[in-house]
Parts: structure tokens; sequence; C-alpha cells
């Protein structure tokens, strides 16, 4: 089966993790007989500096045309100082825009080896397994008005349209259903009108899902929660905003941003997939940097976009022996085992595969 990706590379360790996956993605192509095509173009930082753009018109019509597409990171220091629309984060959400990407799912699994690789103690991750499902294309990252007035003053817009929240609450229950169906709706209702017809909607649609459990959390109490007593989540949706910043918070539960994937889906059209981590400028060029989260996502892609469960698995499975054999890389902080690098721990991976 003949299938086209296009890499987004980015910036900071981006190239390097893009190159480990791709190498991933071509062992499971020759091990199951596919044929799976690559194209790389720019975004972010690098797409500055080369067009003076943070996303060119050229990237946006390739992923259209791709059927998959792989993000590595963007972002730095170095374009800190740059306007707001020339920041390669806007390329980031440029191309979500683009493609239409509603929908982030984050899943969030803790490995037995790498408990003490967390801050939290053991007893409290141990058996952590959930999946946080964001909004992407709407809140108050892209939100008009959002800027700087002329006395000085500042707006930021938060806004929503009633179909951006069916739909991705939806795709929660959705993904409940095929989990242990059970459904934490996160929001600030208690302030927010965006939050209350939020919660509003979820109440309409769980009777399109009556064997769906459904319970709602202010965003800080399900902030807490998350730390104290992670086991008791398994699907968590919400807003973009709220769902960038749990996201992130959850990676304390594996011990490194370094190990979560992500997901970005369309209602119809190509999937966009990434790791959760940025860019990470100060070790970029040292081949030191973890490509797991990337590798993962890499598997994502195959479950979500090319329905190759077989071969998901099969990525999924290799990760874990590699870590259960006690390696790891130096993001993460595990007492015992070995502590290798970029190229060793992917070909390990492969290796497994």
């Amino acid at each position: 089966m003949t299938k086209h990706i296009v890499l987004l590379p980015g910036d900071g360790i981006g190239p390097e993790i893009i190159d480990a996956t791709q190498q991933v993605l071509e062992t499971i192509a020759k091990q199951f007989k596919h044929d799976f095509t690559c194209e790389t173009q720019l975004i972010g930082g690098s797409a500055i500096d080369s067009v003076g753009t943070p996303l060119p018109d050229q990237t946006v019509e390739a992923c259209k045309q791709a059927d998959a597409v792989l993000l590595g990171a963007v972002g730095g220091p170095k374009w800190d100082q740059y306007p707001s629309h020339l920041r390669p984060e806007r390329g980031l959400l440029g191309i979500r825009k683009a493609l239409d990407l509603f929908a982030n799912l984050r899943p969030v699994k803790g490995f037995d080896s790498l408990l003490n690789a967390s801050p939290l103690k053991q007893e409290i991750i141990q058996g952590s397994d959930l999946i946080i499902v964001r909004e992407l294309t709407g809140g108050l990252y892209f939100g008009t008005p959002s800027e700087r007035l002329a006395n000085g003053d500042v707006v930021d817009t938060l806004a929503y349209q009633r179909y951006e929240i069916e739909r991705i609450i939806d795709k929660a229950f959705q993904t409940a259903q095929i989990r242990k169906k059970k459904l934490t709706s996160v929001d600030k209702a208690n302030v927010l009108e965006s939050s209350k017809l939020w919660r509003e909607i979820v109440e309409e649609k769980k009777t399109n899902y009556p064997d769906v459990v459904v319970n709602h959390e202010l965003v800080d109490a399900c902030a807490m929660k998350l730390i104290t007593n992670p086991t008791s989540f398994d699907v968590i949706v919400t807003e973009n905003m709220f769902g960038d910043i749990l996201s992130d918070e959850a990676s304390v539960l594996t011990g490194s941003l370094g190990m979560l994937p992500s997901a970005s889906l369309a209602e119809n059209g190509v999937g966009l997939y990434e790791p959760a981590h940025g860019s990470a400028p100060d070790i970029a060029g040292k081949g030191i940097a973890n490509p797991i989260a990337t590798i993962l996502s890499a598997a994502m892609l195959l479950r979500y976009s090319f329905q190759m469960e077989n071969e998901a698995e099969a990525i999924e499975k290799a990760v874990e022996k590699t870590i259960e054999s006690g390696y790891h890389t130096a993001d993460l902080h595990v007492n015992g085992g070995k502590q290798v690098n970029t190229k060793e721990i992917t070909k390990m991976i492969i290796k497994q595969i």
C-alpha cells in the first residue's frame, strides 16, 4: 500500500527526531510490505529564515495533498523578538487552521519501568492511562481582536462557535466509547460564558451516548487532581487553552514530555502528528534528544490516518520493550538503567520491530 507523508522537521531538535522517526517508518514499511513516500517542507523558524514566513503556501498545499503529516517542533529564543505574526508558533497554529484540525488527541500512559522518572510518588501515578481530547481551532488562540491598543492596554478574545464545541465533544464521547466509557469535561463554567455553553452542550450530547458516564470538572480542580489522583481520569475533553496547559502538566506522569505523542485530526481530511514537547534548542545538534514521543506519534499516524493497527502496535510494543530493557535518554532521570543517545535508542526500537 502506497501512502504519502509530508515531514515538517521545524526547529531545534525537530530535524533529529523526525529523522529517527522516518527510519522507524521505513522499517515498518519493509516489515509489513508497504510503500511510504516522504517529502520535507518548511515550517516555523526555519521557514522564517528561508522564506520570511512561518508557514509558506507551498507547505500548506503539500500538506493538503498528503495522506498524513508528521511534525517535529517549532520555536526558539532566536525568534522571540519577532512580531507576533512572524513567530514560529504562528506556523503551527496556521497549519492546524488550514487543515481544519479540530481535535487534538494526547494519550498519557506511564511505563512501569519509568515510574521513578516522575517527580510524583509511584503509588500515585502507577496505572495512569488517560487521553486528553483538546479543541484546536477556537478559543483565545484564534479570537479577534487580539492586539495591543494605542493606549497601552491589550485585548485577547475567547470566542467559540457552537459547532466547534459540538464536534469536539462528539469526538470525546466516541473516544470514551472505545475505552472505559468514562468522560470528564473540563471548563470554567463558574466564570466564563463560553464554558457555560460548553457545559450545556455536554449535557445535551450525553443523551446520544448513554453508555458513557460523564462528570464535569472546573479546570483548576482538574489541574490539581491530575497530580494528586491521575488514575481517576480516562478521557478528558476541554477547550483549546485549557487543553494546552493540562496536557503539558500531564507529562509529569511519564517523567518527561519526551514520552508524549499526539494526533491532530480533521473531520474529513489529512491528520497531523507531533510530539507534545517543544523544540529544545538548548540540546539541538547534540544527538541526545528523546525521539520516542515522535516515534509514538508515528504509531498514531498509522492507526488514525492509515488504519494500520498491527503496524501501530508493532511500534508501541517495540518502544515498551526498549524501555523495559532499561535504556533511556538523558531527559529521563531513571534510577538504574543505561543512558543512550538519539541514534542508539532509535536503533534499539528498530531492532525490536
